[in-house]
This record gives C-alpha cells, sequence and structure tokens, in this order.
C-alpha cells in the first residue's frame, strides 16, 4: 500500500518460490531503487516492464519521499510501487535472507556507489541482476587515485585507457565484496557513456567458482614513456593430476623489466582491475536484435542500436587498448589513417577491434613491440617521403 511506514513489512518483495500465510505463491520480478530520488525510474519500470510483481522505491530524503507518493499516485502504479524512506544500506542489509530477496537491485547514486556495494551483493537473489551507476569519474579515471584505492580497492591510472579501466576497477570491486560470502559476479553489460558509467551484472553463489576469482584480477604495468602497458594476474589455473579438478597458484611476476624495453622508461604499479570480459556477447547480441526489430518504442533507437553493434565488436579478451593519437604523439609524427594501422595488425595475424569508450581506440591483442615496430615503420615512410619531396623542390628550384 502506499506511504509504508519505516517499519512495516508490507508491500516487501518475497522469493519468487516462497507462498504467504493463505497459501498463494508469488510470481514475477521483485525490484528496488534503493535511491530513488523523484521515484521516475520505477514508475517507468513498472509501467513498462512486464512480469512486475513489486517494486520497492526508496530514498532517505523525507521531501523526495513525499515526491515519490505524488508521482505513483499520479501514474496509477500503486499496486506495485510501494513508497519508502530508509538508509539504503540498511534497507539491503535487512534483505539478506534467502527469502526475502530481490530479484533486481538499482542503485543510481550523486557520486561514488562505494558504501553501497557490500550491501548490495547480499540483497539480490541467486541469479538476480545488479544495476550501478559512478558518476565520480575524476577518482576512477585517476585524477584523485588514492581516493579510488580507498574507495574501490584499487589504484586508478590517468591513461587513454581510463574510462574502460574505470569499469574494471568498479567489477573488481563488486566481485571482492561478493566474494566474502561465497559469491561471485557475471557481468552483462559495462558502458562507458558522457560523465557516467552503468554496469549490469549477475550474482550468483558457489563457493568452488569463488575460488577462481584470482584468475579474474591483474594488476596493471604502465610504462610512464610511451605508455606500453603489461598485465599481472593475480592468480593462475595450473594442471591437475585428478580429472575435473582445478588447482590455482599465485601469479609468478613481474612480467616486466625494471625500465620499458620500448623506450628506457620506468613502469608505475596499477590495479587490481577485472580482467575477464565486462559484456556477455549473446545477452549483447540479444538487446541489439530486440532494438533493431523495434525501433519505434524508444526515441533513442539509432543511438541505443550504434552503440550495441560497437560493443558487439569489442574484442572479449584484450583488456584495455592503445590510441592512435598517443602513439603518434609520443613520436611526433602525424597519425596515419585507423584502417591502415588496423590492417597492420590484421596482416600479423593478430586480432583487432575498436572500444565503445574511445572513438580512435586500438583493442587487439597484438604485444607491445609489434605496436611499436608498426609506428617506426611508419615514421620511415614520412621519412622517405619527406625526402623524397625535398629532393624534388630542391631540383625545381
Amino acid at each position: 500500500k502506499e506511504g509504508v511506514s519505516d517499519s512495516s513489512a508490507e508491500g516487501v518483495p518475497r522469493d519468487p518460490q516462497s507462498s504467504s500465510k493463505s497459501g498463494e505463491v508469488h510470481t514475477g520480478v521483485r525490484v528496488l531503487e534503493a535511491l530513488s530520488a523523484s521515484g521516475l525510474r520505477s514508475i517507468r519500470y513498472a509501467l513498462e516492464v512486464p512480469q512486475i510483481q513489486s517494486i520497492v522505491c526508496n530514498d532517505l530524503s523525507s521531501d523526495a519521499y513525499q515526491a515519490i507518493k505524488r508521482n505513483v499516485a499520479l501514474n496509477g502504479v500503486q499496486d506495485k510501487v510501494t513508497p519508502t524512506c530508509r538508509e539504503a544500506s540498511m534497507l539491503m542489509y535487512e534483505h539478506r535472507d534467502p527469502l526475502t530477496r530481490f530479484d533486481v537491485v538499482d542503485i543510481d547514486p550523486y557520486g561514488t556507489p562505494a558504501q553501497f556495494l557490500d550491501s548490495v551483493v547480499q540483497s539480490v537473489t541467486d541469479g538476480g541482476l545488479i544495476c550501478v551507476t559512478c558518476t565520480d569519474m575524476s577518482v576512477l579515471c585517476g585524477v584523485n587515485p588514492e581516493a579510488c584505492l580507498y574507495k574501490y580497492g584499487s589504484t586508478s591510472v590517468r591513461a587513454d585507457f581510463c574510462h574502460e579501466m574505470a569499469l574494471r576497477i568498479v567489477l573488481s570491486s563488486l566481485d571482492s565484496h561478493a566474494n566474502r560470502y561465497h559469491r561471485y559476479i557475471i557481468p552483462l553489460l559495462s558502458v562507458s557513456v558522457d560523465y557516467y558509467i552503468r554496469l549490469f551484472l549477475r550474482v550468483y553463489t558457489s563457493p568452488a567458482e569463488v575460488k577462481k576469482s584470482i584468475t579474474k584480477r591483474s594488476m596493471l604495468y604502465c610504462c610512464v614513456g610511451c605508455g606500453s602497458f603489461h598485465l599481472q594476474p593475480l592468480g593462475v589455473c595450473v594442471e591437475s593430476e585428478e580429472p575435473k579438478r582445478i588447482k590455482l597458484s599465485t601469479g609468478k611476476g613481474p612480467p616486466v623489466d625494471r625500465l620499458c624495453d620500448q623506450c628506457g622508461s620506468a613502469f608505475r604499479l596499477y590495479g587490481p582491475i577485472w580482467t575477464e570480459p565486462i559484456h556477455d556477447f549473446d545477452f549483447v547480441k540479444s538487446l541489439l536484435g530486440q532494438v533493431s526489430s523495434s525501433p519505434d518504442q524508444l526515441k533513442m533507437s539509432e543511438r541505443i542500436r550504434g552503440f550495441l553493434t560497437v560493443i558487439s565488436e569489442e574484442l572479449p579478451d584484450a583488456p584495455l587498448f592503445h590510441t592512435l593519437d598517443h602513439l603518434c604523439s609520443t613520436v611526433h609524427c602525424t597519425c596515419p589513417k585507423l584502417a591502415a594501422f588496423r590492417s597492420a595488425l590484421l596482416d600479423q595475424g593478430y586480432r583487432v577491434s575498436i572500444s565503445h569508450t574511445r572513438p580512435r581506440a586500438v583493442k587487439t591483442d597484438a604485444p607491445a613491440h609489434v605496436i611499436w615496430d608498426i609506428i617506426r615503420c611508419w615514421v620511415h615512410i614520412l621519412h622517405i617521403a619527406y625526402t623524397y619531396n625535398h629532393c624534388w623542390k630542391h631540383l625545381a628550384l
């Protein structure tokens, strides 16, 4: 009912397999929007998403709580949306019991969600969906790496790939929080848009799978001179004599010398970051198919379709990327065409793609020395062209 008080238990979503005192089985999706502000997102969920059983629309502000109640009444969704005025973390902690967990938990704070990550991974059902928004991009993109460490447990870097690294830092933090409760995450979609990042992931429970989390995170060595980067996994899987048994070992390193083999500069250490895929590509293709089949349902369907198309073409197993602008500015030369640079990598037998986080990104599985060899060849070509043109001008004079 509308206007549930803080201590009321009415309107709290139940587990799909649980039953009420009358014997009625509760089915449908139970949603918590923990930081709702005006409640418009919850109202849209209620009006536009099928199979919604109930939505708890929460905000700590009393003014926001009153606005939520008015908006719910104006849109006639009192039967699905329950406004509450609670502290978000405490509300989620109260739903740690499997019988009262939510199927979907959406947190969209002003700034960092760091203080909510521990509670959100406990309040969602097994296989449930978590939606997280981060707007503290200065922290995640290397401006304040010390703040990133105490908020997310990782140090950030100020580089061209900082927005993708921001996604991987938050995923690493979420997985770390989930592991403490024998749970692990599976990212469905991780996007960097405008001034924020948005992540959609599922949470599962499996003590055996949690042990593999050490292989899903890595430290990052980044050269201060040329920007070459190398990843050091925290752990690796090793062969076991017993069948169907996975043996894990801590990683061996470092993967680099004291100085960069390309420019002779020192390395700096960042991370840890998530180095597994940040998207479920079957899920992305399914979304892309739905948007393409019904373009009139969304006003921004063209932008969404283009965005999902770029994401679907990203390499899943090549974390981070280079940019042509940075590579060429390092050696003070003009940039080649992106298509020509990508063709050079493909001719060497490596895979290459772009990234949705940066227009001129070069995401590839080629090692750093191959990339710099191509740049050196490009500089040599430019030098020959300059010498040729200069000689002809001299002869003309």
